[in-house]
């Protein structure tokens, strides 16, 4: 558990802040005094449901005049220093080597897909405008971070629309969450509070990046039909013609009176989509006995349940191979599924972890989703890696 206010400034340039504090204009006081009068871009921060998020959005807005703000409530902060429960996480994009665009996407559960992907070519020509060293698409020194209201149900329209316009531009980021609440998750966009929106930022740096995605499951030989669901609300009623939580719960062993996020963490479910597995995470049970999703789950489609393997091996293999990618690794911004925290959190291995924040100066939120190219994702870790490298060379966009 991180303590008190902490601050980091990397060799990119990028500083890093985070707190838990307990109110609004106390964190941003802290984190503004931390940052100190370094000259700032962009800010990302995401931020407690609980804070009183006007305040906040006053005192982010005030403290960095100029600067580019952008954020959403999350559910638990990531910082080197350990995961945080609550509080404010602060990523401030310096001038130098770093070029950051950003819009806004509105009314996103009706989403008009021409318009979005026209607003997105609208910032692709902002960011080549803004370029003076006229780096062009496909150098692997641009990416794109999306971060999506996550209790709209519309990530996958949105991805989708947003990797179409993007024209190949590396797309990761995460789903705002509100602490397993369901109740409101918000999004701040330069001096104006948001919600049933999503924030879309590109950015080019002079140094090297890859994006990425980790997760720790495997299939099993146990399948399950979706034979009755309501698409738009992500509900499944039936699996295999049964009532969904009691066939889900019997094929995992548990009662189903007492299925929990805890046991949907432990027991995930994939998809098959070009031949690798993604996971479609349960939500919650429901007191009719459906099942509420994260992710869009269609009549027809197959199930599989997996388990989980060694979450803080596979997720330390992955890092180790961006370390020697990049050349060594100066900061990850990663958005790591709520889920994933929770199974890690009942497997006692939360520390482990922890450890790798610290090794790899990881700063981010967890989620209520994860955005990687053009999928929506579940119980993942995603993100963009900054590398050591000297600003010039190039290792590619992965």
């Amino acid at each position: 558990m991180a303590e008190g206010t902490r601050v980091r400034t990397h060799l990119c340039g990028i500083t890093t802040a985070w707190t838990e504090a307990e109110e609004a204009d106390a964190a941003i006081a802290e984190i503004g005094a931390a940052i100190g009068e370094r000259s700032v871009a962009q800010i990302v921060a995401f931020f407690s449901a609980d804070y009183d998020v006007e305040t906040l959005n006053r005192a982010l807005t005030a403290r960095f005049p100029g600067a580019g703000i952008a954020g959403c409530t999350m559910s638990g902060g990531i910082s080197p220093a350990g995961g945080l429960d609550r509080g404010l996480v602060v990523i401030a994009f310096p001038r130098e080597n770093f070029r950051i665009v950003s819009t806004l996407l509105d009314a996103i559960d009706h989403l008009d897909v021409e318009r979005t992907a026209s607003s997105v070519r609208a910032l692709r020509r902002s960011l080549e405008a803004e370029d003076g060293a006229g780096l062009a698409p496909g150098t692997g020194r641009r990416f794109a971070l999306s971060l999506i209201d996550g209790l709209t149900n519309a990530e996958e329209t949105v991805v989708s629309a947003i990797a179409w316009a993007l024209d190949g531009i590396p797309l990761v980021g995460g789903s705002a969450g509100d602490d397993l609440t369901f109740r409101q998750t918000v999004l701040l966009h330069d001096g104006r509070i948001h919600q049933r929106a999503a924030v879309l930022l590109l950015v080019e740096t002079d140094f090297p990046i890859q994006i990425f995605k980790s997760d720790n499951f495997e299939p099993t030989d146990t399948k399950f039909v979706v034979t009755a669901s309501d698409d738009e609300q992500r509900i499944v009623h039936e699996l295999n013609a049964e009532p969904a939580a009691r066939e889900y719960a019997m094929a995992v062993g548990l009662d189903p009176e007492r299925l929990s996020p805890m046991s949907f963490a432990a027991y995930p479910l994939a998809v098959k989509v070009g031949g690798e597995y993604f996971c479609r995470s349960i939500r919650r049970m429901n007191p009719d006995g459906s099942l509420s999703f994260f992710c869009a789950i269609d009549e027809g489609v197959v199930l599989t349940l997996a388990r989980p393997r060694d979450i803080v091996a596979a997720t330390g293999a992955e890092l180790a191979r961006l370390d020697a990618d990049l050349g060594g690794i100066d900061l990850v911004i990663g958005f790591e599924c709520v889920l994933r925290r929770l199974d890690a959190e009942s497997r006692q291995v939360r520390h482990g972890i922890f450890d790798l924040y610290r090794r790899y100066d990881i700063v981010g939120f967890d989620t209520y989703g994860e955005q990687y190219r053009s999928m929506h994702l579940n119980q993942t870790f995603t993100g963009i890696a900054i590398g050591r490298g000297e600003p010039g060379r190039d290792s590619g966009a992965r």
